[in-house]
């Protein structure tokens, strides 16, 4: 079977993972986001305030030219209006005539180009009057420069010359670099932060799955698992929620098998120690004694009976624990079939000198109902009544129809619950230790009692006051 483990060893780790996932988008979209920053400023903002501004200067430039025909006829007068402009404007300034002839130039590597004809694109449309600014590549110097073209109008309206504005891109952007320089530490300072928040958030997701970690590993080591602290995000508190029930749920269960343990050993003990007292009996002299033999044989019968009835209380545990709990339905007279099954426990209960009662009326409906299992929830009622009555008290049994549901109703006169107490009796292996109600058996007959009603769809209620009594009752619902 191949191994599962990263072949790698990059990765390998939660935490290295959780840190990657947090700093490669930042590590990519930063230097993406400066890069576009840097290109927008540079292109469509600095490029765009410098065109303007080439423009404005260049039509300024146009206007005085206007006021001074004699610069297009008289090289000296324009190589003097050039150098005027010059020191107004950041940009090397040209005259050029209607035929694209280089006049005047504000820059000196251009004397030798005076004279002589520009080679301008589009230079038809600028000497027919049109004004142009645009960035183009020079050849000559190896840059990329703005230029602007304003055409200059005689009195005839006739175009007599053009002013040309030109600039350097290169010396924008070298004007320029001390904001990329800013731009580029701002882009480290979020790559460092990115990655210090990256490692923060990674740590605090990492710690709460350790923890989780810890605490499985510590059930698997059958140690004792502490309670995690549910905090943090909601989906990490929802998950050490569930870690914390079951938990909670896997320490139960270990008490409720140690506590099983203990009730058997305690439960099993004193019958089989009876028996065998009763066995060494009958195979010595006391065999020999009709009256006695007699006797011992029908204690013998007695602790049988008991151990019969621990090993019903296991079996329904079991039905409980898995959910196997089955049930033979079929329509049943409620009222026959209490009045076949209270005649047993009504022995019983005159038999400790308690006082019995039983209220079944007529005309009670028929039910699908598994009369067997519903007879064990209704015997392990009774005989907790009989049990745990005192002498001369009473006893009773009422059944009856209230809206959608019959109510059997088993009630005693014993020591009652105190209210603290009355939904942990329910719980297997329960017994109480203030009032001791519960000082014999294993704590099982609620539980499987209840367990019992509920499959049949209906639900067991408990009323008791201390001292006065109990009340539980059946509720079964009508089809």
């Amino acid at each position: 079977m191949p191994s599962l483990r990263p072949k790698g060893v990059m990765l390998r780790t939660l935490r290295q993972r959780l840190v990657l996932s947090h700093v490669l988008p930042v590590a990519i979209i930063v230097p993406l986001m400066g890069m576009a920053l840097i290109y927008m400023v540079e292109r469509h903002v600095l490029l765009d305030n410098l065109t303007a501004d080439l423009r404005g200067q260049a039509l300024l430039a146009a206007q005085s030219a206007q006021q001074k025909p004699d610069i297009w006829s008289d090289a000296s007068q324009a190589q003097v209006f050039v150098a005027e402009i010059a020191q107004s404007v950041d940009a090397r300034v040209m005259l050029l005539d209607p035929l694209g002839r280089l006049l005047a130039s504000s820059d000196a590597a251009d004397a030798d180009r005076l004279g002589h004809q520009l080679q301008i694109a589009n230079w038809a449309s600028i000497a027919a009057g049109e004004t142009s600014v645009r960035t183009t590549y020079s050849q000559r110097i190896r840059r990329e420069i703005v230029d602007a073209f304003v055409p200059v109008r005689g009195q005839d309206r006739q175009v007599v010359g053009v002013v040309r504005l030109s600039h350097r891109l290169s010396t924008v952007y070298e004007r320029f670099l001390r904001l990329r320089y800013l731009i580029a530490g701002v882009m480290v300072a979020g790559l460092l932060l990115g990655v210090v928040a990256g490692l923060f958030l990674a740590l605090n997701l990492e710690r709460p799955l350790q923890q989780v970690n810890e605490a499985i590993s510590q059930l698997v080591r059958s140690k004792q698992a502490l309670p995690l602290p549910e905090d943090g995000p909601q989906e990490l508190a929802q998950l050490k929620h569930s870690v914390n029930t079951l938990v909670e749920r896997l320490q139960s269960q270990e008490q409720m098998r140690r506590q099983l343990l203990s009730n058997l050993v305690h439960e099993l003990g004193r019958p089989l120690g009876a028996l065998e007292s009763a066995i060494h009996a009958l195979l010595g002299r006391s065999g020999r004694d009709e009256a006695l033999r007699k006797e011992l044989l029908e204690g013998m019968h007695g602790q049988v009976g008991h151990m019969r009835r621990l090993l019903d209380d296991l079996v329904g545990l079991q039905g409980q624990t898995l959910g196997t709990l089955e049930l033979h339905r079929q329509p049943t007279d409620i009222g026959q079939w209490l009045t076949s099954s209270l005649p047993s426990w009504r022995e019983a209960a005159r038999a400790k000198e308690l006082h019995w009662q039983d209220n079944v009326p007529d005309g009670l409906p028929n039910l699908q109902v598994d009369p067997d299992r519903l007879g064990q929830a209704l015997g392990n009622l009774l005989s907790n009544a009989v049990k745990y009555t005192p002498a001369k008290g009473t006893v009773s049994v009422a059944a009856g129809v209230d809206k959608n549901a019959v109510w059997i109703r088993v009630s005693d006169t014993g020591p009652g619950i105190a209210p603290e107490e009355q939904e942990r009796v329910f719980t297997p292996f329960y017994r109480s230790q203030a009032d001791q109600r519960f000082p014999q058996g294993m704590g099982l007959g609620l539980s499987i009692a209840r367990s019992l009603v509920a499959a049949h769809g209906g639900w067991l209620e408990l009323q008791s006051t201390p001292g006065k009594g109990s009340h539980f009752t059946i509720w079964l619902p009508l089809p």
